[in-house]
């Protein structure tokens, strides 16, 4: 029991304010210096979900936030190397920008920097890949460090906050009566620019002749899905997505394009940064011609300008500033229409795919990437609120050129980090917050080997999650650019074996499938997702040293 009367213990204080703030699951590895977490959850109704590995409940804190908007995703790690563990989860989540608040444990405060089990400055730690991380020294105190960190952790530009409490605090007894619970509200950016700025963005998009939208996380963050439609619809520009972006225009949409990303930007005379940052993906502004203007819409203002100079700058919640716009040009009866540069660009697309053709096709064996690719994307265009995952290198990269984020569905990947393992603890999070949807991971071999084992817990649960590993049995995003610089007969670190993963995950209760002939996927996949099990299809696939057609190093 979590206490009598109204007498509790710390944890049972801390899963309350999780209660308050919305919390409805947590992730964790068990440990002794938090499970008064865990026995407070019992109390408030919070499903306590525990995993194999600390990084694997930290990216699933992640993902959960990123399919929840406006509520963190919630990870509990034990002490020393429970936190150390996390890290990586943590620090993924920070590049990405999502909202996750992140608990450690501590040995007895009463025998702080006397060297308990597991001590160490974990705030230190997390400091420089959080937005906020402090310690709590006093049990009445918790719930208003955990509104503290949730405030934080939802403020402004998305991040993860992190709290450590000693096992003696956590574990410490508290009169309710004495205790001021936190109120939590809605944290999230909702302001718009001024009139005058958004005038000036509309000014310069005037003067553009071939201009171009570029759709990124922080549009995902402002939930700017149903507001990005409506203005590229207003004025017929082409639109573009990475990150998060992916996804929140429909890839059937006559204004989204994927294809023809290069000529458009080596073109283009007004580039719209919708969230997106000018960071290596952009080459940190290079890509962007040094003539065109930029217009930079983002959640906050230290983020314009970052990399390369704004024309201008629209700082507030990015729906809230599309939808403005759009207002503006109806008040103004003014229209803008670039349907003849959009019409060129789709010329330009239509061209890539049918190049595209013949390996999408391909009966090669073994197997094609790409037709394994294009089997994957047939198979997910059957089930339009399909949530996919991304967890490789290049099989991630040729997936996300054919396969199309379902109308109702979520494309989710790792995000500039580049963090492989994050598929098996993302899914996790997706099919528990969503159970009436079907959840497909697309892994390379490398990168199944980093939480694979994370198939023990779908299983424990009854989360009947699918992956298809892209089996080349190498660390293939490495091995070409190696050979290409060193020699094909140097390769080292690189090679794998064509590994039986789908016997790893029989071993663990799931179902599992083994691929070799094209023409098997299809059914491979069918079988797998009416197993109603955890399931994995291991594809094996052509091994390209010296290159691969649209291979992140081709």
């Amino acid at each position: 029991m979590s206490g009598t009367g109204n007498t509790v213990h710390g944890g049972r204080l801390a899963a309350m304010a999780l209660k308050a703030a919305g919390v409805e699951c947590v992730f964790t590895l068990s440990g002794g210096h938090v499970m008064g977490i865990y026995d407070g959850c019992l109390d408030e109704g919070i499903k306590v979900v525990d995993v194999r590995h600390e990084q694997a409940a930290t990216h699933a804190a992640d993902a959960w936030a990123r399919l929840n908007p406006g509520k963190v995703g919630v990870a509990i790690l034990t002490a020393g190397p429970g936190v150390t563990d996390g890290v990586t989860g943590v620090a993924n989540a920070w590049r990405a920008n999502s909202p996750i608040l992140v608990f450690g444990g501590q040995g007895p405060f009463n025998n702080l920097r006397r060297g308990s089990l597991q001590e160490m400055d974990h705030v230190a730690v997390m400091k420089p890949i959080t937005k906020w991380a402090d310690a709590c020294y006093e049990t009445k105190r918790i719930g208003e460090y955990v509104e503290q960190a949730i405030r934080t952790a939802l403020s402004g530009v998305p991040g993860p906050a992190f709290l450590e409490i000693p096992m003696d605090v956590l574990h410490g007894p508290i009169d309710l009566d004495t205790v001021r619970m936190p109120r939590f509200r809605d944290y999230r950016v909702s302001n718009t620019a001024s009139s005058d700025r958004l005038d000036e963005a509309l000014a310069v998009l005037a003067s553009a002749e071939r201009p171009m939208l570029m759709a990124g996380t922080a549009l995902k963050w402002s939930e700017g899905a149903d507001s990005l439609r409506r203005f590229v619809e207003a004025v017929k520009i082409p639109c573009f997505t990475n990150g998060m972006g992916r996804g929140q225009l429909p890839m059937d949409h006559e204004q989204f394009f994927n294809r023809s990303r290069k000529h458009a930007l080596a073109e283009a005379d007004v580039v719209i940064l919708a969230g997106t940052p000018l960071d290596f993906r952009m080459k940190f502004g290079g890509s962007i011609p040094p003539d065109a203007a930029v217009v930079q819409l983002d959640l906050d203002e230290t983020l314009i300008g970052q990399n390369r100079p704004s024309d201008v700058g629209l700082v507030g919640n990015l729906g809230a500033n599309l939808d403005a716009l759009v207002a503006k040009l109806d008040e103004a009866d003014k229209a803008l229409d670039f349907g003849d540069w959009s019409a060129e660009l789709r010329a330009l697309e239509v061209e890539a795919e049918e190049a595209l053709a013949g390996q999408l096709t391909s009966d090669e064996v073994p197997i094609d990437p790409l037709r394994l690719c294009a089997e994957i994307a047939d198979f997910v265009t059957g089930d339009d609120s399909m949530i996919v995952i991304g967890d490789g290198g290049d099989i991630v990269a040729q997936a996300s050129k054919v396969l199309k984020v379902p109308p109702r569905g979520t494309w989710m990947d790792p995000g500039p980090l580049g963090t492989l393992g994050v598929g098996m603890p993302f899914a996790l999070a997706a099919q528990l917050a969503h159970p009436d949807q079907r959840v497909l991971i697309v892994y390379g071999d490398g990168s199944f080997g980093l939480n694979g084992f994370e198939f023990d817990t779908a299983v424990r649960f009854g989360l009947p999650i699918v992956g298809v590993v892209g089996n080349d049995a190498a660390w293939g995003q490495m091995m070409r650019p190696q050979a290409m610089l060193y020699g094909a007969d140097r390769l080292v670190a690189t090679e794998l074996r064509y590994t039986r993963y789908d016997q790893v995950v029989e071993a663990l209760g799931g179902h599992g499938e083994h691929v070799t002939e094209p023409d098997e996927i299809r059914p491979a996949l069918e079988r797998a997702f009416a197993s109603g099990k955890p399931a994995l299809v291991n594809v094996e696939m052509r091994r390209d040293v010296d290159g691969m057609k649209g291979s992140t190093y081709a």
